[in-house]
Formats: structure tokens, C-alpha cells, sequence
């Protein structure tokens, strides 16, 4: 398998024979699917589309073909490797074969991360489009796959197998490629097997069942294949289940997808594939996957700077563990309380300690800050390094607990440092792509590369008029702005030398201008 690209394909199911010649669909549903052997013609893609055609629905694991309807067609759309063999990349050929829907199940360890994760009272919300009755029931079926067989020429002499990977071997910070086809069905010579980059931004459940990823992906691309690379080599590690992720009307800006290689054990559970088709003791990666590495960086994210859970009440958000004692966050994340829980992430669990508010900023100043105190000294920590400078453009990652809270450890995003705002030759405010959500307030914008504390995540960007949420346009403090006063509080133990930032000049609270209460953003 020479790309990605070559292992995805779009899937099409209809009541009746599509129309090839008028080019019309007949109402047909489609999505993205992945080859996972390509010379017997297995595909899996998303099971969503098939909930319409299933007139048995008594198995809460296995549906096989008998329990859809007689009329349901199915048809692949994928490039023809055989046919490419001899051929330029930009000659690549496409080929549509009806294929026979073998069965669908039920990736259960992944409905259980799903079921502890995405709790119905915070709202989520996994479809696009109208929230009528059949989208309703359509998302009943978000963790559900359908495995397929397309006939292949008795003259094919590929032998080609998806590599994968098994999901427990994943770490938060990876790479990774999603490929799928946007809009599904509509243009694939226009939008079949696009890509798109990103990171893994959380993990959950046995095995990592339930993966995030940055990756931005559209409606169309679920079942499309989510890939980790290393040493050349491309390995499918996840499909995608929904591109749209909403919480409580805030779009999330991470895609959510299902381990493979729990669909795959699912599937050889049932009878449904031989393992030897679809696993090889040479295609599997040993030992875990981390991001690339420097000289310098630990394994993982675990260079990154801590960043704890800040509960206020009712409220919490992020903030960044500057030592074993101190925390630095937002105003707005401690709420005027003067004392508050810091929830520190350790090997998957929290463990809960009292904070004291030090120092929390005036709400007319520009700067959204508050310095808290732990009153029970944490253990080994990873203490930030502060930059120096800022290079617009360079790529950045957001840590924080937007979205997910304590359900989870901290979420990464990647993007880059968009912006660079001065005043007098200062940086007053950092701009980033990376995805932000609520609760990743006081969360750590850090150099990729280093790992170094560029800025304190302020916000990101809500309309108020149009009610819409822009996560991947936020704001941060530059860290340059508090090192200073960090330095001298760390020399006098007197929190009064915050007080500063109260007092910032007009032009400063122009350029913040748009946290005010007159702003529509």
C-alpha cells in the first residue's frame, strides 16, 4: 500500500440500483470506509448508514445480512491498485463494485468509554444536520460497524494488507493522518480519500477504545481510517466515527474515533473474518508509539508542563502547575472564590487537593489571571520552562481539560502561533489554531519542539449574535508578561506584586478589548 489514500474508499448503501448515467443518488446514504485486505475484499466502514435498513433490531452485538432489508444495495468506490500498478499517480483509476453486506456489531469497549465519557446531561451531540427522529435513531448506532466484502477480479494478483496497529500502544501527542471523503458519496472525483493532520488529543477506555483527535475532518469521512507512521510506514489505527462533536451547542473542534483493533477483535469474535486475513505478527508494531522525539524530550507528552483540573464550585477550568505549591490560572476560572479544589492527574487517576487564591486579577484589568496556592506539596513535577521569544507560525499545542474535564487527563491540541499582538515592542496577547474549548481556560500554549511555556490560554472565540463558537480562534497571556512577576514572588513571598497587572495602560485593554461586556465577541 503505496499512500493512505489507496486504503480508504466511499461506501454507498440504497433501497434501490444507483443511477449511474443520470448521476442521481436515489436518496442513497454514504460514507468512508477502509480496505483490510484489499485482494479478499474486506472493507469496514461506519455502521450508522445501514440503522435505516435494518428491519431486526433484537441484538444489542451482531446483526448479520438476514436482519436487513432484502432491498438494501451496497457499492465501494476505491482506486483500483491493479489497475494503478503501470500507472502515473495522476492517472490514478477509480472503480465502483457492489458489494454484499456480511454483518454489522457492536464495538462494545468502545460504547463503554463512550457511555462514561459523553454524559447525556452535558448535552453532546454527534450528527449534523436536523435533529429529527431519524437522526436521532441514526446516532443510536455511533458505535456500531459494518464489515463488507467486494468481489474482486479472479485475475488480481494483489496481495496487499492494512498494517494496524493495536490502540493500547497509543500515546496523547502522536501524529497522525485521518483520510476520508468528504461530503461521502457527493463528487468523489473531487473529494475521495482526502487528508488531513493532526494529533491524538485524549484517550479513554480499556485499551484506548475511544480515541480524540485534532485531525479536522467533515461529515462524510466517518469510516474513514485515522493512520500513525513510523519507520516509512503507514498503520491504521482508529475509524472515524463522528467529525462533529457539540457540547451544549459549543462545537468541540476534535473528531471522534473507535479503536481498529477493538472492531477487528469484535469482528474475529463473531466468526465473521479469518485473523490470519487481516493480522500478521510483521504488520504489528511493537512496543508503544510516541511522538517524534528530540534529544532533549521525554517520551509522549510528558515534557510538557503539568496542568491540573481547577474546580470553582460549580465552575472549573485548567491551570499550569508552576512548582510542587503554586498553580497559575485565569481569573474567571476562580470565580471570586478564595479557596478552591486543584485535581492533579496521576497515571490516569486525580488526586484532589485544597488551593488558596493568592492573587486573582481586577475585572477591569486586560489580563485574566489568578495565582493559586496548593496547600499539600505534589510530587514529581515537570517544572515549565519559560520562553523567551515567540516565532509567528511555529507549531504549538494547547493542554488543558477543555470539553472533556475529569473525565479524562488533559486534552492536546496542535495548531500553530497565528498572531504575535505588541504594545511598545511587548507581546500583549498570543493567537493559536489549536482547538480550545470551555474548561481549557488557564491551560498551557508550549512549543512543540521544546516544550517551553509560551502563554496561559484566556479564551476562544464565541459570536454572540450568530450563537456560534470558534474553537480554533483563542487568545492567551504571553508568558513573558508574567515571568517578571513571578521571579520576584518567588523571591519575597509577597503576592502584592501582581497588583501590576491591574494597573495596565489603556492601549493594553484596547488590544483585550473583546472580553468586554459591550463586545459581541
Amino acid at each position: 500500500m503505496k499512500t493512505v489514500e489507496e486504503a480508504c474508499c466511499v461506501v454507498t448503501v440504497s433501497e434501490t440500483p444507483l443511477d449511474l448515467t443520470s448521476g442521481s443518488q436515489n436518496k442513497a446514504m454514504s460514507c468512508s470506509g477502509v480496505f483490510l485486505n484489499y485482494q479478499s475484499g474486506f472493507v469496514v466502514c461506519s455502521g450508522v448508514m445501514f440503522s435505516r435498513f435494518i428491519h431486526d433490531r433484537q441484538s444489542t452485538k451482531i446483526l448479520h445480512s438476514e436482519s436487513f432489508t432484502k432491498e438494501t444495495k451496497v457499492y465501494v468506490d476505491y482506486i483500483d491498485l491493479c489497475a494503478n500498478q503501470s500507472c502515473e499517480r495522476e492517472r490514478r483509476n477509480t472503480i465502483r463494485k457492489e458489494a454484499q453486506l456480511l454483518m454489522m456489531i457492536n464495538c462494545e469497549e468502545f460504547q463503554d468509554a463512550f457511555n462514561k465519557i459523553f454524559k447525556g446531561a452535558d448535552n453532546w451531540g454527534f450528527y449534523s444536520g436536523s435533529l429529527d427522529t431519524e437522526f436521532l435513531e441514526d446516532s443510536k448506532f455511533l458505535t456500531w460497524f459494518a464489515l463488507l466484502k467486494v468481489p474482486n477480479s479472479s485475475t488480481c494478483t494483489c496481495k496487499e494488507t492494512i498494517p494496524w496497529v493495536k490502540s493500547g500502544t497509543l500515546k496523547k501527542g502522536c501524529h497522525v493522518i485521518a483520510c476520508g471523503s468528504p461530503f461521502g458519496g457527493l463528487c468523489p472525483d473531487l473529494f475521495m480519500n482526502s487528508i488531513s493532520k493532526g494529533i491524538i488529543s485524549n484517550l479513554a477506555g480499556d485499551e484506548n477504545a475511544l480515541i480524540l483527535t485534532d485531525a479536522r475532518c467533515l461529515p462524510g469521512t466517518e469510516g474513514g481510517g485515522v493512520f500513525i507512521s513510523k519507520g516509512g510506514r503507514s498503520y491504521l489505527m482508529g475509524l472515524i466515527v463522528s467529525p462533529l462533536c457539540w457540547k451544549s451547542d459549543e462545537w468541540i473542534g476534535l473528531t471522534l474515533v473507535c479503536s481498529v483493533h477493538l472492531i477487528l477483535k469484535n469482528m474475529i469474535q463473531a466468526g465473521a473474518v479469518q485473523e490470519s486475513l487481516i493480522e500478521k505478527p510483521s504488520q504489528l508494531i511493537t512496543g508503544s508509539i510516541q511522538a517524534p522525539l528530540t534529544a532533549t524530550r521525554r517520551s509522549g507528552s510528558e515534557f510538557y508542563p503539568g496542568v491540573a483540573l481547577v474546580e470553582s464550585g460549580l465552575l472549573w477550568g485548567s491551570g499550569v502547575l508552576l512548582n510542587q505549591n503554586l498553580v497559575l490560572t485565569c481569573r474567571h476560572v476562580v470565580n471570586e472564590k478564595s479557596v478552591l479544589t486543584v485535581r492533579v492527574n496521576y497515571e490516569g487517576r486525580f488526586h484532589a487537593v485544597s488551593g488558596k487564591v493568592l492573587y486573582s486579577s481586577a475585572p477591569a484589568s486586560p489580563y485574566d489571571i489568578a495565582v493559586v496556592e496548593i496547600q499539600e506539596s505534589l510530587g514529581d513535577l515537570v517544572k515549565p520552562q519559560f520562553t523567551k521569544y515567540f516565532h509567528q507560525g511555529e507549531d504549538v499545542v494547547v493542554v488543558g481539560y477543555g470539553a472533556l474535564g475529569s473525565r479524562c487527563g488533559p486534552s492536546l491540541t496542535s495548531g500553530i502561533l497565528s498572531r504575535v499582538i505588541t504594545h511598545q515592542s511587548q507581546p500583549v496577547m498570543l493567537q493559536t489554531t489549536c482547538a480550545v474549548q470551555s474548561g481549557a481556560s488557564g491551560g498551557a500554549v508550549v512549543r512543540s519542539a521544546t516544550g517551553e511555556l509560551l502563554g496561559i490560554v484566556s479564551s476562544n472565540t464565541r459570536d454572540f449574535t450568530a450563537k456560534v463558537t470558534y474553537p480554533h480562534l483563542n487568545f492567551s497571556i504571553p508568558v513573558t508578561i508574567l515571568e517578571p512577576l513571578l521571579r520576584r514572588f518567588d523571591q519575597t513571598g509577597d503576592a502584592a506584586v501582581f497588583k501590576v497587572l491591574d494597573s495596565a495602560e489603556g492601549d493594553v485593554r484596547k488590544i483585550w478589548r473583546l472580553q468586554s461586556i459591550q463586545s459581541k465577541l
